[in-house]
């Protein structure tokens, strides 16, 4: 599901935690973070915060600090105390307290993780090393994707975005490591430093699973070859906010005559996708480059880069010097942060990531009570009061514009603190052994569900953030604003 934050999120969340916790803590905004020798009418953003900037360090952890990064790691607090707690205590197999508990312990089990090395991804290099034909190439795509490797293409359900009331099959451009197609084109120094960066990032990672120096070099050079000709098929992120640029619903016969060289009716028999006739294929130009791709490029340089899709997908689950690259290119070199966060702090947000419906449940019992709930919900109400009025009151716009407009707000969907309905985890095998295993599975759990979907009706009772995270988003095809636990919380 695409998210969106828009400025009217961020006013609404920052009324309801202003409005809800003011008298709690019992603070009124401190006057000292204002510099008063800036003319406000000038910048006034430099007013209102010009000392504050000028006093605080962003921590060595942090790549950016402000209110919301204070909330978030109060949260990582609240949170450390419940895991901490169920790791020790336990529970019955299957609940919360249980899942929850042992995949906690499983991270922190740092002993553990250092002897298993590369061990939990082996099985799937050995059964890339054994592809021997373009038809096992397309198989191992699709088994890859079904892991949460995301080579070559993205693929999965969501909202049909011309059909909000259905999940539709999606796929799109993807197979990069680095975050957009202008970390691989762009001819500027600094994206050609980054660039040879992300090479050497590669050939060490390379060498850890077993290639001596010239062979990982020459890998390097193999995966990055095919990463700039996916980048350069691919879209803009400017092209990609047009709702147009990501949508093109094809048959799967049309699909196969986008891509000849590769099947679509395998592909989805694979994935388990059952009964779908037609599908979004999101960039058809991409595919028809992909496809020119699965042609011209040896089977051997597959190999390789399907091999390192896996290395990179799993490197933060295994051993240090794994965890170590991953952190020292993404975070460090990409995002500034000089030092890596605690373990104890990973794997909260690893939990989280993982079985964040589990934690949820757990961290609102002690940070989200259910009055608090209904103070919000009335809170909320109040607010598209004021919207109603306001939008009567519009001398710009047209009576047709504004009847539009209220069919709109009375249509508005709001989601606030958790959610009513759960999914839970049945099936889940979650135990106190791999951190990796453990990792692997919940995410194999997220991705069957997502397939499963494919075909049927929008279930409007899911959230797509857990209770404690620290955000909110706007959901465009079902008019909806969702507002978790985390984000109502103090300071």
């Amino acid at each position: 599901m695409r998210k969106y934050s828009f400025r009217i999120v961020a006013l609404l969340a920052m009324t309801l935690m202003i409005s809800a916790f003011a008298a709690a803590q019992n603070k009124g905004f401190d006057i000292s973070n204002m510099d008063r020798s800036v003319d406000a009418c000038t910048d006034f953003f430099q007013f209102a915060n010009g000392n504050w900037i000028k006093k605080t360090e962003i921590p060595p952890a942090e790549s950016r600090w402000g209110s919301f990064n204070v909330l978030a790691e109060n949260n990582r607090t609240i949170l450390r105390g419940i895991l901490d707690k169920a790791s020790k205590d336990g529970g019955a197999k299957g609940s919360d307290a249980q899942l929850i508990g042992d995949f906690y312990y499983s991270c922190m089990d740092e002993q553990s993780i250092e002897a298993a090395g590369a061990k939990p991804i082996m099985p799937v290099l050995n059964e890339i090393s054994k592809i021997s034909s373009k038809k096992d190439l397309q198989t191992e795509i699709a088994k890859l994707h079904a892991r949460g490797i995301p080579a070559i293409f993205g693929f999965g359900g969501g909202t049909d975005l011309k059909n909000s009331k259905m999940y539709i099959a999606n796929s799109g451009q993807g197979g990069l490591s680095m975050p957009n197609r202008d970390y691989y084109i762009d001819g500027s120094e600094k994206f050609q430093e980054t660039r040879e960066k992300f090479r050497q990032y590669m050939q060490k990672m390379f060498m850890l699973t077993g290639d001596d120096e010239q062979t990982a070099r020459d890998n390097s050079f193999i995966v990055m070859r095919i990463q700039v000709r996916l980048a350069y098929a691919s879209l803009s992120r400017t092209d990609l906010r047009n709702p147009d640029n990501r949508y093109a619903k094809v048959s799967v016969d049309e699909a196969e005559k986008i891509t000849p060289n590769f099947s679509w009716a395998n592909y989805m028999a694979i994935r388990g996708v059952k009964g779908v006739t037609d599908f979004n294929i999101g960039q058809p130009e991409f595919f028809k480059a992909v496809n020119k791709m699965l042609d011209d490029v040896s089977l051997n340089e597959w190999k390789v880069y399907l091999r390192w899709m896996t290395i990179n997908s799993a490197a933060r689950l295994l051993s240090k010097d794994f965890a170590d690259l991953s952190f020292d290119f993404y975070s460090r070199h990409l995002s500034g942060t000089k030092e890596e966060r605690p373990r104890w702090q990973r794997c909260v947000q690893a939990t989280d990531g993982a079985i964040g419906e589990a934690l949820g449940q757990e961290y609102v019992k002690v940070a989200f009570k259910s009055d608090a709930k209904e103070r919000m919900e009335e809170l909320i109400d109040n607010l598209f009061v004021a919207m109603r009025e306001r939008l009567d009151n519009l001398e710009w716009m047209s009576d047709e514009t504004k009847t539009k407009a209220l069919a709109k707000l009375l249509t508005f969907k709001r989601k606030i603190g958790y959610p009513d309905t759960l999914r839970g985890y049945k099936g889940l095998d979650i135990d106190r052994g791999s951190y990796a295993m453990n990792s692997m599975r919940a995410n194999q759990l997220q991705i069957d569900r997502n397939i499963e979907d494919v075909g049927k009706p929008v279930d409007r009772t899911r959230w797509g953030m857990t209770p404690p995270t620290v955000n909110a988003y706007y959901n465009p095809p079902l008019n909806e604003i969702v507002f978790p636990a985390g984000i109502l919380q103090p300071p």
